[in-house]
């Protein structure tokens, strides 16, 4: 998950920041895609004990991974997930108006149903996707949440699939069947390709021009197609 969510930042066509919600804490992103290499210096931690409002908390903390890609870490525990938990509303409204200053936002939720997942973060966003290999464990695993997400008090907006592998045995005509969501995307099973944003691995050769990164430059597409369809039957429901 954590991996896809680096991977798209990195091939999403506007500025981006990649916030990392996933309350088992540890940043995988600062341990696995930058290798340690940078200090725990603010996070989600620091925004929520920040005397300042939200959308001016998120400049303190949000560090460059690129021209074009900024990230706030997520907490440093599991323990510290709970204290987390006034933040969520606040930041996701700041969030919401980051869209007009021309910069989008990615969230890693981590695994559903941990203690201190982000449910505002969730609920305020343009489109919810839920990530699943299209192996018959995982879409078990999946299927629960996947009907979760379908009923109106989750309040997830234009929930979606994700899937890594697909036909890999089964396609994503049986998997949207299954779950009862449309497959927004799909991408290739290829650790090694993977490997690059999971823990800051070398590219292999023309990574660039590979199917994984292809795949993450359809997927950045896809999903603005899926916000923008969600966004005009939205338009089309308050005009009737």
């Amino acid at each position: 998950m954590t991996s896809t969510a680096v991977g798209l930042a990195f091939c999403w066509p506007r500025p981006v920041l990649l916030v990392e919600a996933d309350p088992t804490g540890g940043s995988g992103i600062l341990a696995g895609f930058l290798k340690g290499t940078a200090a725990y210096d603010g996070g989600l931690i620091e925004l929520a004990l920040s005397p300042l409002a939200p959308a001016d908390a998120l400049r303190e903390v949000a560090r460059p991974l690129s021209p074009q890609v900024s990230l706030v870490a997520g907490p440093r525990s599991h323990g510290q997930a709970m204290a987390l938990r006034d933040v969520w509303e606040p930041l996701a409204a700041a969030l919401v108006d980051l869209e007009a200053s021309g910069q989008d936002v990615i969230v890693d939720a981590g695994r559903l149903g941990l203690v201190g997942t982000p449910d505002p973060l969730l609920e305020s966003a343009d489109a919810t996707l839920l990530l699943t290999r299209t192996t018959l464990p995982s879409i078990s695993a999946a299927r629960s949440w996947a009907e979760t997400a379908l009923q109106p008090a989750a309040g997830w907006r234009h929930p979606g699939l994700v899937l890594i592998g697909e036909g890999r045995p089964y396609r994503d005509t049986e998997v949207a069947k299954v779950l009862r969501m449309p497959v927004v995307a799909d991408l290739p099973d290829d650790p090694e390709a993977a490997a690059v944003y999971h823990r800051g691995a070398s590219p292999p050769r023309h990574f660039d021009s590979g199917s994984y990164v292809r795949g993450l430059q359809a997927l950045a597409q896809s999903v603005q197609a899926h916000v923008a369809r969600g966004r005009f039957a939205l338009v089309q429901e308050a005009t009737r």
